[in-house]
């Protein structure tokens, strides 16, 4: 139980109704949430409004609301407090509720638009290579130490996030990696946290259905530099147009790394293979299993957030030679008659183009590249054609088909796609709305030495179909074709 008016922010607090010294035994925004003695955070969502429940959250037991906006009806027996806004107020209160934990790791965000779970699961695995316990917020899943624990958004709400370090540092945790998403940024969810350093990867065009203009999304992610305190170290990828961008009016200290430019960390690709690259970093030959321009970026940006942290060069450097791609990430296997598949998370312009880019060094003369990819309901709608041309001008065949088409139409997913295609491509273009059959006609299509793509869902165990997800793992549906085909 704390007194809840010593964990909100002192400068957010507008007015109080009812007892200002109340205790609380837990924080809720989700009224379904609410038990005896809660504090409920009334917060304006893009679905609904938190205001709307507060009637409902003192029937199930709140005794205090945090609100931005106090309801006409005041119940004599519930505090109010007034805040200027319910979001910033959470992150602090639920930070100072779980002991303010941050501060007692050596919490690394990694923010950008692709390459924020490679960079950062890394990063994890880097820690727990040397001897450490770190902790890991990532896409795919979150740890504690060895301990998974599921996750369902990039970045936790700021309960979630509290008491997931709370966790860590309670399980003998000394860092955390996380991948900070935009959205998380600009609704405060890691306000109150103390980071030691963050990281951008890049940005290109995506979540453009949230944030409206790519300007918007561009000072989503700056936000997240502009707060840093002078104590925390910066790292920008100054290849990326907006590298310099994203570092301009932070108070941290800044360092930089790049493949093409002058900066404090070099990294140059000196030869790719099917199995790995070869790359120098910093003057060392380093060879190791990622593959690809892209994660030379994240090894990259890894073994530079390594230096600042004051790790061992050559230990460093030693570990990312022996690490293996991270689920869903490049990942590629091959059936005994020869066809390779590669199943990875792209699902950004960007992203799809990169994977292309990697298969294209490694790729034999004369065989095909057969990509697979769709695009997601309910979301940035203008990617859409752009990810059908990148891969109809890379491809010698293209299947497109279903990604999660949430409450849209996968027909009509498709449709947008094919407005990317010009006339003269058609013909080598598949419509295949079943994800299950589109992957096994790309399969049986392909020969000996032909690369199968498989974009967008990754590291993705479901498909989601109307609210409902279903079990569709493309790594499984692979493995189940690929015994069919004989050598």
């Amino acid at each position: 139980m704390k007194k809840l008016i010593d964990i909100l922010p002192v400068d957010s607090v507008l007015q109080t109704e009812g007892n200002s010294d109340v205790t609380v035994s837990s924080l809720v925004f989700d009224s379904r949430k609410v038990e005896k003695n809660s504090a409920f955070f009334a917060m304006a969502g893009t679905q609904s409004d938190g205001h709307d429940f507060i009637d409902v959250a003192i029937e199930k037991g709140a005794n205090a609301i945090v609100c931005e906006t106090l309801p006409r009806k005041i119940n004599q027996k519930i505090s109010y407090f007034q805040v200027k806004n319910a979001s910033i107020a959470l992150g602090v209160a639920a930070s100072e509720f779980f002991g303010k934990p941050s501060e007692k790791l050596t919490l690394v965000g990694v923010t950008g638009t692709n390459g924020k779970t490679t960079t950062a699961t890394l990063l994890y695995r880097l820690v727990n290579s040397i001897g450490g316990k770190a902790g890991l917020i990532s896409t795919v899943c979150n740890y504690i130490g060895d301990k998974k624990v599921s996750s369902t958004h990039t970045t936790p709400d700021a309960i979630q996030l509290n008491q997931l370090f709370a966790e860590m540092v309670d399980a003998g945790c000394t860092h955390c990696f996380m991948e900070v998403s935009s959205h998380a940024i600009v609704q405060h969810r890691t306000k109150g946290l103390v980071f030691k350093g963050a990281i951008f990867t890049n940005i290109t065009h995506d979540h453009l259905d949230y944030h409206k203009t790519f300007d918007e999304y561009i000072k989503a992610k700056k936000l997240f530099f502009d707060e840093l305190p002078a104590s925390a170290f910066a790292l920008t990828n100054i290849d990326d147009r907006n590298g310099r961008v994203m570092v301009q009016n932070t108070k941290a200290k800044v360092s930089s790394y790049s493949l093409k430019s002058m900066a404090d960390y070099k990294c140059k690709i000196i030869e790719q293979q099917a199995i790995g690259m070869l790359l120098v970093i910093d003057n060392i030959e380093v060879w190791t299993k990622l593959i690809g321009e892209f994660n030379a970026y994240n090894l990259l940006s890894v073994y530079s957030t390594a230096q600042q942290l004051g790790f061992d060069k050559q230990e460093v450097l030693r570990i990312l030679s022996e690490m293996s791609p991270v689920d869903g990430r490049f990942e590629h296997t091959q059936s005994p008659n020869g066809v390779v598949a590669i199943v990875d998370y792209a699902h950004t312009p960007d992203a799809l183009e990169n994977v292309i880019e990697a298969i294209k060094k490694i790729r034999t003369e004369g065989n095909k590249l057969i990509t697979v990819v769709g695009a997601g309901g309910n979301r940035d709608k203008t990617k859409r054609p752009i990810m059908a041309q990148i891969a109809v001008h890379n491809s010698e065949l293209v299947i497109l088909t279903s990604d999660n088409p949430r409450f849209e139409e996968p027909e009509d997913i498709i449709a947008d796609m094919k407005k990317g295609i010009d006339a003269s491509m058609v013909g080598k273009v598949l419509n295949i709305t079943d994800r299950r059959e589109a992957i096994r006609t790309a399969c049986l299509l392909a020969s000996s030495g032909d690369i199968v793509l498989v974009a967008g869902k990754g590291h993705e165990t479901y498909q989601e179909v109307k609210g409902v997800k279903h079990h569709f793992d493309d790594k499984e549906e692979i493995a189940e074709i690929f015994k069919t085909l004989m050598p």
